[in-house]
């Protein structure tokens, strides 16, 4: 396996990317490079500065929200990149405090030491396909819940008396017609 002559670890937000720097060798030094706006300027700005210093470059950041343009944008550049998910992450009993800082140093003092399980990174159709699905899922959720409480409210106040199939367009036509003694 070849190794890289430096490990880069990306603790990204959606405004900000911290870096750090794990030099190459067990004994290399583990340093916070600083904080950089999160843009595919600045980024590439950060490539070719550390690509001056360093003959290889690896880069790992966490699995997030903010979804997998940068491990894209670095390959496209022909650098190696992994995305790692945040269960995955060893972590020492009792450390709990999180920050940037720590996030960054830790992903480059542990891709350097080889502890990390990088995770499939799919293309844009499937990342695309799998959001659509999830937003699917959650919409359905959510009505769901919704129907439970309208049921919940009408079995309160006693007016949950319909007889046929719930949620037809009859029915819909049924709730829109209750009347509360409550009302104005």
């Amino acid at each position: 396996m070849k190794r890289s002559e430096a490990f880069i670890g990306l603790d990204v937000h959606k405004e900000t990317i911290a870096v750090a720097i794990a030099d190459a060798g067990g004994n290399g030094e583990v340093r916070y490079w600083g904080t950089m706006p999160n843009t595919m300027h600045h980024l590439g700005q950060l490539v070719t500065k550390l690509a001056k210093k360093h003959s290889q470059l690896e880069f790992t950041y966490e699995a997030g929200p903010c979804g997998y343009d940068i491990y894209r944008h670095l390959k496209g550049k022909g650098f190696a990149c992994q995305v790692i998910a945040p269960s995955h992450i060893p972590r020492r009993a009792g450390d709990r405090v999180k920050n940037d800082h720590r996030d960054a140093v830790t992903l480059a003092r542990l891709a350097r030491a080889g502890e990390l399980t990088a995770i499939w990174v799919p293309d844009p159709v499937h990342e695309a396909m799998r959001d659509l699905v999830r937003a699917r899922h959650a919409a359905s959720k959510d009505l769901k819940q919704a129907r439970q409480r309208i049921q919940s409210f009408l079995l309160k106040h006693a007016a949950s008396t319909y007889d046929a199939k719930a949620w037809t367009g009859r029915h819909r036509l049924w709730l829109a017609g209750r009347r509360f003694p409550h009302e104005c």
